[in-house]
């Protein structure tokens, strides 16, 4: 019997990954490599976003970091452009950009709380797509894929405007898979519960123990970044070609019903 390609090969093909400098995106990045893509990786910190480009570069693909803010659109459509200036097309496109919360009751929220989180989780989100989608309608074909988090599929206390944030990514989504599909781009989202990244350890800082939010957790640790880029790397990819409008939730079990 004649065994398929996995449909995760992805040689000569141009990713551009937004929120790539560590965490889930640094370790989708490097898979992205491995794969054989091509990378355009945007995000805050200089430093990590070199260190991210030249660690998928020694994997003997093209990789490049352009420091971008997700909240102000001319450099959201800089870093688009600039993918389709080095690569010459936008294959893949992984809008991964978020930050954390404040760990508290609503009311204690703040307004620049508010509009921090749904500056970058959303608000970046949105522009990624508005400048990536043009692109992959002039090609006709194309694969997004959204970064939301197990927050985004149903209620957690204290992380209200989280929360909120990372359920508007599922619907935006949702929405704009079925305005794509009859042109050949596909639109996910990937749902990560607990990852062992910064974000997760400033968000409960002073506030709960990590060894907490692991036992609540059916598989009983806290995932590695690693697992949700896996996801991430399977939605964009040929394997996913019948998959639009989903979100892949990686939790451990956290959120089953």
């Amino acid at each position: 019997m004649q065994v398929e390609n996995s449909g995760q090969d992805f040689a000569g093909r141009a990713v551009l990954l937004i929120g790539g400098t560590s965490g889930i995106g640094e370790a989708a990045a490097l898979l992205f490599a491995k794969a054989g893509a091509n990378l355009l990786i945007g995000g805050l910190g200089a430093a990590e976003g070199a260190a991210v480009a030249a660690a998928c570069r020694a994997q003997g693909v093209e990789a490049e970091f352009l420091e971008t803010d997700v909240r102000e659109e001319a450099q959201v459509a800089r870093i688009v452009a600039r993918t389709v200036e080095r690569f010459g097309r936008l294959d893949v496109a992984v809008n991964n950009a978020g930050v954390e919360g404040r760990f508290g009751p609503v009311q204690d929220s703040t307004v620049d709380d508010f509009d921090k989180l749904i500056g970058v989780n959303l608000r970046g989100i949105f522009l990624g797509m508005k400048y990536e989608i043009p692109h992959m309608l002039a090609q006709g074909r194309g694969a997004i894929v959204n970064t939301s988090s197990s927050a985004g599929v149903t209620g957690i206390a204290n992380v209200a405007l989280y929360t909120a944030s990372k359920h508007a990514v599922v619907g935006l989504t949702k929405a704009s898979s079925l305005e794509l599909a009859p042109a050949g781009i596909r639109v996910n989202a990937v749902a990560p519960g607990p990852v062992n990244t910064g974000l997760l350890h400033r968000m409960i800082a002073g506030k709960i123990d990590v060894s907490v939010i692991a036992g609540s957790v059916p598989m009983g640790r806290v995932s590695e970044p690693r697992e949700a880029a896996a996801a991430i790397l399977w939605l964009a990819s040929d394997a996913a070609s019948y998959v639009t409008g989903h979100t892949l939730v990686v939790d451990g079990g956290l959120t089953v019903p």
